[in-house]
């Protein structure tokens, strides 16, 4: 069943601001809206996921959504809420981004059927590499004043930031007729009568629909969604590692699951409309079992797996629930030997190491498995005492000073986790 677009963003907490006539223009025909994706990686990252849910959203609606990648934008660098330049990229480059991006997209929106409003990919680079720099003056920017351009908060809060030393070059100022454009000719080549994008784009989305109106004689639409933001003030998209990726090899299933798992209460509520396609029916019910039982943290597991199952796979949120209650599970030795190595770093990441030889480890007996060998325990009186309380484990299971370790042992083939009660684990290496 096709939903009325906007009032899905309503009730989601998804709409900041639209231009009037949007809802009428809606309801006239199937039309075409676009947002546009930065190509100077070869994957999105979570930052990204909201406008992909305003397209996802958009052609579950029945209309058309545009992706624009842009591989000429993306060369300059927008102004909007940055406080440097982005360095050029190569055509190459930019291509294989956008391929990898596509890839990415197509979790969410339909590329291949050739149902009427199917999603189509653009890229920017294709039309401007051919305009000249007097072509473009002559052509786009006679017709918006510096004036107009000056205005918009994007250009002015750069300007004026006292943090920003270099000021703004002439590249940047321009970024908004370049976006501009691009709405100009997606409207005049695939009819593309809306742009939609973060509050921050505002301006640089008027700027287009001032160009349409000027140069194409037409009518082009803006909406807005909100910025992101965490419940206790940090970025939302960032962990400690940096961005949240999309792709797997930058950031694991497993720690892409642990990001949403470990949302507050107050963020998963927000977060659970903005980044699934649960019904309203389905989040109210949700949220009411999750306040009755907050410690089960039922909103966060759902919104967890629900997201985790659109970017990576079910398979790949399995194995991520799974080793996420690992360190609780009863069969701990069999279900941590279905994890990949990978997972299983990211399960013990900041837990000490120490790397011995296959040599050695064949004749590595408790003490100096605690102790000589690895320096978990400070002595080997120290390992001693500990095995006599009855507080040494190795790999969960409780072992004494007569237990001898053998290849049986290793998990992924390599590596043997000890422990000292509940609290200390240590992990050994075998190179």
């Amino acid at each position: 069943m096709k939903t009325n677009f906007v009032d899905e963003l309503k009730w989601r907490g998804m709409l900041h601001d639209s231009m009037p006539g949007l809802e009428e223009h809606l309801s006239e025909a199937m039309r075409s809206a676009y947002v546009g994706f930065d190509p100077t990686a070869d994957s999105l990252h979570i930052g990204n996921l909201v406008p992909i849910m305003l397209l996802a959203h958009y052609q579950r609606s029945g209309h058309r959504p545009v992706a624009l990648v842009g591989g000429a934008t993306g060369m300059i660098g927008d102004p909007s809420g940055k406080s440097s330049e982005r360095n050029l990229l190569d055509e190459k480059t930019l291509r294989h981004n956008q391929e990898a991006i596509k890839n990415q997209l197509a979790h969410f929106l339909d590329f291949e059927s050739d149902a009427q409003n199917a999603a189509i990919l653009v890229n920017n680079y294709d039309w401007m590499k051919e305009f000249s720099f007097l072509e473009f003056i002559r052509d786009v920017g006679k017709h918006i004043t510096v004036n107009y351009m000056m205005a918009k908060d994007s250009v002015k809060n750069r300007i004026s930031s006292e943090s920003t030393s270099e000021g703004m070059s002439f590249t940047e100022f321009t970024y908004q007729l370049v976006q501009g454009y691009d709405f100009l000719h997606l409207y005049k080549a695939n009819d593309c009568t809306i742009q939609m994008g973060g509050s921050d784009q505002w301006g640089n989305i008027t700027t287009g629909t001032e160009l349409i109106r000027r140069i194409g004689n037409g009518k082009g639409f803006a909406i807005t969604c909100p910025l992101i933001t965490k419940s206790d003030g940090s970025k939302f998209g960032k962990s400690e590692g940096g961005n949240v990726w999309l792709d797997a090899e930058r950031t694991s299933p497993y720690k892409f699951y642990q990001y949403w798992l470990n949302s507050s209460d107050e963020d998963a509520e927000k977060y659970i409309k903005i980044f699934t396609f649960l019904s309203q029916s389905d989040i109210e019910s949700l949220v009411e079992s999750h306040k009755e039982a907050p410690h089960q943290r039922q909103l966060q597991r759902r919104l967890a797996e629900e997201i985790t199952k659109m970017v990576h796979s079910e398979e790949e949120f399995e194995n991520a629930e799974r080793a996420s209650n690992i360190l609780f599970s009863k069969s701990f030795k069999e279900d941590i030997a279905t994890l990949n190595e990978r997972t299983f770093l990211d399960v013990f990441e900041g837990v000490p190491q120490a790397e011995i030889t296959t040599l050695d480890f064949e004749s590595l007996d408790m003490i100096g498995a605690l102790s000589a060998q690895t320096n978990f325990l400070a002595s080997n009186g120290e390992a001693r005492r500990a095995l006599k309380e009855n507080s040494i484990s190795v790999n969960k299971e409780k072992v004494k000073e007569d237990y001898q370790l053998t290849s049986k042992d290793l998990i992924n083939d390599r590596y043997i986790i000890l422990n000292r009660g509940k609290k200390s684990t240590y992990i050994i290496k075998v190179v």
